[in-house]
């Protein structure tokens, strides 16, 4: 788990806030002393790769009339 004093935390909370959503924990300091810990919210952090194979698992044999994503996805390039 990182460590950032209060300040930091108030200048930079978008990029902490990132960085927890992407399942880090980080505790806020001040005067050295540990007095907030941000952390993701239980169940709600899914790995990139997870979310990936879902997709992947999902569009396995979908099509529309007779064409599969793939082919709509060549036919929008031209």
């Amino acid at each position: 788990m990182s460590q950032v004093g209060v300040d930091e935390a108030k200048t930079h909370l978008p990029r902490l806030l990132q960085q927890v959503a992407g399942g880090e924990r980080i505790s806020i300091t001040k005067h050295g002393h540990s007095v907030a810990v941000l952390q993701p919210v239980e169940g709600s952090v899914r790995r990139v790769v997870d979310v990936i194979n879902d997709m992947k698992q999902f569009r396995h044999g979908k099509r529309l009339q007779s064409m599969s994503i793939r082919e709509m996805i060549e036919e929008g390039r031209d």
